[in-house]
C-alpha cells in the first residue's frame, strides 16, 4: 500500500518535502512577513522553518489532513526566536561606538513597497496587542485557519484561540476608531483561499490553501 505524504515525511523522503515546499512555502513566507513586516527576514523565516521542519519530521502523526498549520506553528516559533535574536544583536550593536549612518539607496520592487506600507500601518495597530493575540490574528485572520488548526498550530486549547481572538478584534476596533487606517489583512490581495471545508474563525483574504 502507498505510504501516506504525512507517513513519507515522517521517513524523511526527499521527495515529498520537496511537495512539501513546493505547496507551502508561499503561505509560511507571507506569514512570516504578516508577523515581521520585513521582507528579508521572512525569507530567512521561511528557510529556518523548513529545516526546523525536517528536524521535526518524527513529531508528524501519520494520520491527519493538511501540514499547513503544523509548518506554520513551527514558523510562529522561527519567528519568536529570530526577535529574541534580532533584540540580542541590536542590544550589542548599540554598545559598540556610533558611526555616522550612510542612506540606503537600495531600490525595491513596487508592489512590495505598496505591501510593505499597508503591513507597516497594520503593525501600528498590531503593535499595541499582545503577542499571543498578534499570532492568533495572523493565523486565524490572514492565514484563515479554523479555530482548531490555530490551536494545532499554536499548541493551545481551541477556546484560548478563540478566547484570544475575540479580544483581538475588539482591540483593534478600538484602535481603529481612533483613526488607524482600515486592513483587509493580506500583502497579496489578488489571491483568495479556503482552508478545505472548515469554516474559517473569520471571514479574510488570504492566500492560496493546499
Amino acid at each position: 500500500m502507498e505510504m501516506s505524504v504525512r507517513a513519507r515525511i515522517r521517513a524523511g523522503d526527499p521527495d515529498a518535502f520537496g511537495c512539501l515546499f513546493d505547496d507551502y512555502a508561499r503561505a509560511v513566507h507571507h506569514h512570516a512577513f504578516r508577523l515581521t513586516g520585513d521582507w528579508s527576514v521572512a525569507e530567512d523565516v521561511l528557510s529556518l522553518t523548513f529545516l526546523e521542519a525536517w528536524r521535526l519530521r518524527a513529531s508528524v502523526d501519520p494520520d491527519g489532513g493538511s501540514l499547513r498549520p503544523w509548518l506554520l506553528g513551527i514558523a510562529t516559533n522561527v519567528v519568536r526566536n529570530t526577535r529574541r535574536a534580532a533584540r540580542r544583536h541590536e542590544a550589542a550593536v548599540n554598545r559598540l561606538p556610533r558611526e555616522e549612518a550612510l542612506p540606503d539607496f537600495a531600490d525595491e520592487l513596487v508592489g512590495r513597497i505598496d505591501d510593505a506600507e499597508r503591513v507597516a500601518r497594520l503593525r501600528a495597530a498590531l503593535s499595541r496587542l499582545r503577542r499571543p493575540e498578534r499570532e492568533v490574528v495572523a493565523l486565524c485572520v490572514w492565514s484563515g485557519l479554523d479555530y482548531a488548526a490555530a490551536a494545532e498550530a499554536l499548541g493551545v486549547p481551541v477556546g484560548t484561540v478563540r478566547s484570544r481572538l475575540s479580544r483581538a478584534r475588539k482591540k483593534l476596533h478600538k484602535y481603529a476608531g481612533s483613526g488607524l487606517p482600515p486592513w483587509d489583512g493580506n500583502p497579496d490581495p489578488a489571491r483568495g483561499q479556503k482552508e478545505g471545508d472548515r469554516a474559517p474563525a473569520v471571514r479574510p483574504t488570504q492566500e492560496d490553501a493546499r
